[in-house]
């Protein structure tokens, strides 16, 4: 499996050094074998409970296996966001995308991630892991298409151009995850997947319907371009729905393209209470259960 897939664990395990739990004869614990093996022996250990926890973005410590809290919930569209400690703030996504310059975007992503590891590494020493703002888990780039001046997040864009926000897109994924081939430097997430933009106040209960011309030639090429060529570690799904079906419930997108076509098997995650919009506002699911379940079943990684 791809190195992004483990990434998310093994950043539990980078914690374990503030637990005072003695677990270093567990298999998981041990560096020396593959990330598969330790993955495989941790979940085995995880009772149903402490796994529907792990899928929070701010995740429970699991004291009996000596992990931390981890809150997933951080932002570098330009620079480390949020965060108590000063970083570099850098321009604006759509100010870097009139540049057109890749290069100087991967810098800046490359930056970023070093500053995200020291502010995580001060995080680790403070005890202060269940805080967000402070992971190594980024939900950026935003590689929607800028269409509707409407929207209030176009400034987070590369802009209209399909082949300027891949080529964009790109650079910054891989400047923010590094060139390792073990381990991620940070770990990026493309979003909002997909067809999304303004304008904002309908964004949790418009349904889109785009001809497959104007999906494949406008909205996708910037996904696929950082899952199949950029290896992007996670993608976050969109808030609207597509084709009367919520985006992060959509057999067409979910399955269909991200994981069958694309064979994305990275982690995917909603937008911030995103799961909500399926009972709430766009009607398609009867309560919170079915609405949980049916984004977990649309987000799993298929082999």
């Amino acid at each position: 499996m791809k190195k992004q897939v483990f990434f998310f664990v093994f950043l539990l395990f980078s914690l374990a050094c503030q637990a005072q739990v003695d677990t270093s004869q567990l298999p998981f614990w041990n560096y020396k074998l593959p990330f598969e093996t330790r993955v495989n022996d941790l979940v085995s250990r995880l009772t149903l409970e402490e796994k529907v926890a792990q899928m929070l973005n701010h995740a429970p410590a699991i004291p009996r296996l000596g992990i931390p809290a981890y809150d997933w919930w951080n932002e570098v569209l330009h620079g480390v966001a949020r965060t108590p400690f000063k970083t570099t703030v850098y321009p604006q996504a759509i100010a870097m995308a009139a540049t057109w310059d890749t290069t100087s975007l991967n810098k800046m992503a490359d930056q970023s991630a070093m500053e995200g590891r020291v502010i995580h590494n001060k995080a680790i020493a403070q005890g202060r892991t269940n805080e967000r703002y402070l992971g190594l888990t980024y939900w950026t780039p935003n590689i929607n298409i800028f269409r509707d001046p409407r929207w209030g997040r176009g400034q987070e864009t590369y802009g209209e151009d399909p082949f300027l926000t891949a080529m964009m897109g790109e650079a910054f994924v891989r400047g923010l995850q590094g060139e390792d081939p073990k381990y991620l430097k940070a770990a990026a997430c493309a979003k909002h997947y997909a067809v999304h933009s303004g304008p904002e106040p309908l964004r949790h209960v418009f349904n889109v319907d785009p001809s497959d011309y104007d999906l494949w030639n406008t909205y996708l090429p910037a996904f696929k371009e950082l899952v199949e060529n950029a290896h992007v570690a996670g993608v976050m799904c969109a808030y609207n729905a597509f084709k009367k079906q919520p985006c992060c419930g959509s057999d067409e997108l979910m399955i269909q393209i991200l994981r069958n076509q694309w064979h994305f098997n990275g982690y995917v995650t909603s937008d911030c209470w995103g799961i909500d919009d399926f009972f709430k506002n766009h009607k398609t699911h009867t309560n919170a259960e079915d609405a949980s379940a049916d984004a977990v079943f649309h987000g799993k990684a298929w082999n």
